[in-house]
């Protein structure tokens, strides 16, 4: 259940980090702490060697996903926040979710994601997750765009590295 939850979670997150409405992150490594509250609370931690290559392809990625599985993927930028409002289907639950990025994305932001689940999710109604991402520096040896590094996350090894879009092109 958690599984499916942070993967969902992260995968909205990362999604609307790389909306093309919000402004591009600087390319090298991020740090990025999920904070989820309600009843099953838990923080997480990845670094993500991004470049710009990469923030487009998981922009492609989430669209591609929001025009499969959304009714609703609105984002738009209100002062200097970066908003976005959807609706979408996940294995039979509809998941309402509004969310507010903020920061300069060249050295940080912040993310507050709302999500509601109907029929629940797993048993759970709503959720609710705070993000925060900062820039490191450049990526680590043997690291390369794309590449993510978990920590935090039960019945997952610490330190476990993957890479999305690799992942993508062996399921092809």
């Amino acid at each position: 259940m958690r599984k499916t939850l942070i993967a969902t979670s992260l995968l909205l997150a990362t999604g609307l980090a790389a909306a093309a409405d919000a402004p591009a992150r600087k390319s090298g490594l991020w740090e990025i702490t999920n904070n989820m509250s309600g009843p099953h609370p838990m923080t997480t931690t990845m670094q993500q060697c991004v470049d710009e290559k990469t923030d487009k392809l998981t922009e492609q990625t989430g669209s591609k996903e929001a025009k499969q599985n959304c009714s609703k993927n609105e984002v738009s930028r209100s002062g200097g926040k970066v908003i976005s409002d959807s609706v979408c289907k996940f294995d039979g639950t509809t998941a309402t979710t509004h969310a507010e990025f903020s920061g300069d994305f060249g050295s940080n932001y912040r993310g507050d994601i709302k999500t509601t689940y109907n029929p629940p999710m797993h048993g759970m109604k709503e959720s609710q997750m705070a993000i925060t991402a900062k820039w490191l520096g450049p990526c680590k040896a043997g690291m390369k765009p794309g590449d993510m590094m978990m920590q935090g996350i039960p019945g997952m090894p610490a330190g476990m590295k993957f890479n999305p879009a690799d992942m993508q092109k062996q399921m092809r």
